[in-house]
């Protein structure tokens, strides 16, 4: 959208993604939309896209199935659609029926797919849980504007070059990522330079704190503040119609939820 043709005051249903197929090249990427995930699309019903590499890897079994079901349970009372993303036998799956996420929480070896690793387990027909950046990729090129995930990948401590993909990802992909933070065991001060110097836009959610994954603050402060998500969706909007970037939406956990502040620093 031209920068001059941008509304004045964007509406709430400016979330809707616009659709980049999964195809390019010559070349088109095999898929496969849950049904109630294509019908939500197609009536205009709100979409959130759920990571799959928090199940397979950073949960234990068998409690991960019983939190992965409570999570697109919770989506679903808030009025939105679910769709946990994965790839399944070299197949990128858009939203996952029972069976489906029932596998990716029970099988064993289960690949870990950041946006380097699509195309090869595409090609060779391998299973994986997608992370945080390629979730963010697969989504926005499904037409998905809203991601809700836990924790951030960002710059790891102790300097050097080990930063998470994710970051690079929030500065090119146009989508709403809502997160209680970046994972504590990151410089959460290097991430946020990080994305400040990437152009990725940061809202705190009813907030004007940083909060830090476990805890509801992690002692960095916030430029910007928004009250309702019709307010996100304005400036998402906004941003969209200015180039391409993620808006990163920080939640944090309620503070009777947090883990103790000084337990968590001694872990």
């Amino acid at each position: 959208m031209p920068v001059a043709s941008a509304p004045h005051h964007a509406s709430a249903g400016n979330l809707a993604a616009v659709p980049e197929p999964l195809a390019g090249n010559g070349l088109t990427v095999p898929v496969l939309v849950a049904p109630e995930v294509a019908r939500a699309q197609s009536g205009g019903a709100p979409v959130v896209a759920l990571e799959s590499t928090l199940l397979a890897h950073g949960l234990p079994r068998p409690g991960n199935l019983e939190v992965a079901r409570r999570i697109e349970a919770v989506v679903r009372a808030c009025g939105a659609v679910p769709a946990t993303i994965a790839v399944l036998d070299g197949v990128v799956r858009v939203g996952l029926d029972d069976a489906a996420l029932e596998r990716v929480c029970a099988e064993q070896g289960l690949s870990k797919l950041g946006v380097r690793d699509l195309p090869v387990a595409l090609a060779l027909g391998r299973s994986g849980a997608t992370t945080v950046s390629s979730t963010a990729l697969l989504a926005t090129r499904a037409g998905i504007a809203v991601f809700a995930t836990g924790g951030l990948g960002g710059v790891h401590r102790g300097g050097g070059y080990d930063e998470s993909a994710d970051l690079r990802a929030l500065a090119e992909l146009s989508l709403v990522v809502v997160c209680a933070g970046v994972k504590s065991i990151l410089d959460v001060e290097a991430t946020l330079e990080r994305l400040e110097s990437s152009s990725v836009t940061l809202l705190g959610y009813r907030t004007d704190r940083f909060p830090g994954f476990y805890l509801n603050d992690s002692g960095f402060g916030l430029d910007w503040r928004v009250e309702t998500a019709a307010e996100v969706a304005d400036v998402f909007a906004l941003g969209r119609a200015l180039g391409d970037g993620a808006v990163v939406v920080a939640n944090p956990l309620p503070e009777p939820e947090q883990v103790e502040p000084a337990l968590h620093d001694r872990v």
